[in-house]
């Protein structure tokens, strides 16, 4: 390297040095290196790249899950599955098994798709101008979605009808209720009584948003105006979602009023109490307290849960478990009792989803799943342990799928489909336990 080229760079390290007097060794050899791969590389490098890099490999160097940077590109993403907010027509999709044409199975109420008439059993032959036969779930998806104002012509062959029409639909934003029933009405509207079972409310959280715990509130007080004697929860499968949403959900059963009860190893639970969260050295950040306002109750209540429900569900779980306000049915959860805090950076450079905490139990129990330790998650009341096996899982998955759509399915599509006869053994134990409470 030529002398002169060498006083530049001692020069450019010095002055790197000298304007960052209070970051790190670490971090000013950092920065050096990016400003340097930036000027003397081979090839150009773009430094948003280079920033992204080093953002992601920081990252991933933490080994945990659940701290990640987002780039920009993926932000729209990342923020529709945290809001359950998109562009689109408000309607769930299938593919049509004969003919390989995308079909509306059900129509979301109160949506573009609703109001322009759109059925359950609807077949969507194009999406503008684009064919949809042989198209994936996730490509007409794609189609389907869009800026809110925006138009979408749809070419809609309806059963029955000799001729195919043209339907204008304009997307707006929709959001996904997560607050979901039994089974669906034709206009694609809930059932929130458990089918067979009259007087058994079921309530099925597939996430926890924004509005979970406003769904919630007029969902219950539309069962109790209707008789609800007893309630299921299913949070099977739920990954989590919203800290203010879980907390929402458990103040909606959890008064300040409640006495003061003991947990299963002796300890004090307060009344009120929530959850608290607390830093990696044990200390406690914050307690989250029930109001005294909007609290139902009189009527028992069974909460299912699994291996794959996790974060805001287990801390509805264990509250609710905590506070004796419902049994706990099903297999162990799957402890992910971390707080993550969002650093939103510049617009065009992402964010950063970093664990900063840790969620605990009303009764000082940590929720969070850490190498080695006996202690995490939320475990079934005694006597309540049900575990499914494999193909039990894989049926539960198929079950669901055909009850939350609207549309009837002929007998040659449901052996198409290959579905079973599943007797649902973690649902049953709930019933039953909730019946002999009704009876007694």
């Amino acid at each position: 390297m030529p002398r002169r080229n060498l006083r530049v760079l001692v020069l450019a390290l010095l002055v790197c040095l000298l304007c960052a007097p209070r970051v790190s060794r670490s971090g000013r050899v950092l920065w050096f290196a990016m400003r340097h791969i930036e000027a003397h590389y081979l090839t150009s490098v773009d430094e948003e790249k280079l920033f992204q890099g080093a953002m992601d490999g920081m990252t991933k160097a933490l080994g945990d899950p659940y701290s990640a940077y987002i780039p920009p590109e993926v932000l729209p993403e990342f923020n529709e599955q945290i809001d359950r907010q998109f562009g689109g027509l408000g309607i769930e999709i299938r593919i049509d098994h004969d003919t390989k044409y995308l079909t509306v199975a059900s129509p979301l109420v109160g949506t573009p798709a609703a109001e322009a008439g759109l059925l359950a059993g609807d077949r969507i032959l194009r999406i503008d101008d684009e064919s949809t036969q042989g198209l994936s779930i996730e490509d007409a998806a794609k189609l389907l979605r869009g800026l809110p104002g925006e138009p979408v012509t749809l070419t809609i062959s309806r059963k029955g009808a000799k001729e195919t029409r043209q339907v204008e639909v304009v997307r707006a934003e929709i959001q996904v209720g997560t607050v979901l029933g039994d089974t669906r009405d034709a206009d694609g509207s809930w059932n929130y009584y458990l089918d067979g079972y009259p007087g058994i409310g079921y309530l099925r959280l597939d996430s926890f948003g924004e509005n979970t715990g406003a769904q919630m509130r007029e969902v219950i007080a539309d069962l109790k105006k209707q008789g609800l004697k007893g309630l299921i929860l299913d949070m099977r499968g739920n990954p989590g979602g919203l800290l203010p949403a879980a907390i929402d959900v458990c103040d909606l059963f959890v008064s300040p009023d409640d006495p003061p009860s003991t947990g299963p190893g002796g300890e004090h639970i307060s009344s009120g109490l929530i959850l608290t969260t607390r830093d990696r050295r044990g200390q406690v950040i914050q307690e989250f307290y029930a109001h005294d306002d909007g609290t139902v109750n009189g009527f028992p209540m069974a909460v299912l849960v699994n291996g794959e429900s996790a974060s805001a569900a287990e801390i509805v779980a264990a509250c609710l478990q905590d506070h004796g306000k419902a049994i706990v049915v099903g297999e162990r959860s799957f402890g992910k009792g971390t707080v993550q805090e969002i650093l939103d950076f510049h617009p065009d450079q992402g964010l950063l989803k970093l664990t900063m905490a840790s969620y605990w139990r009303p009764s000082g129990r940590n929720i969070n799943r850490s190498e080695g330790a006996q202690e995490w998650g939320v475990s079934p009341n005694a006597g309540f342990a049900v575990a499914l096996n494999d193909e039990e899982r894989v049926n539960l998955a198929v079950a669901r799928r055909m009850r939350d759509v609207a549309e009837s399915y002929t007998d040659e599509e449901l052996a198409a489909e290959e579905v079973p006869e599943f007797n649902d053994r973690q649902r049953n134990a709930a019933v039953e336990w909730i019946e002999d409470q009704i009876s007694n």
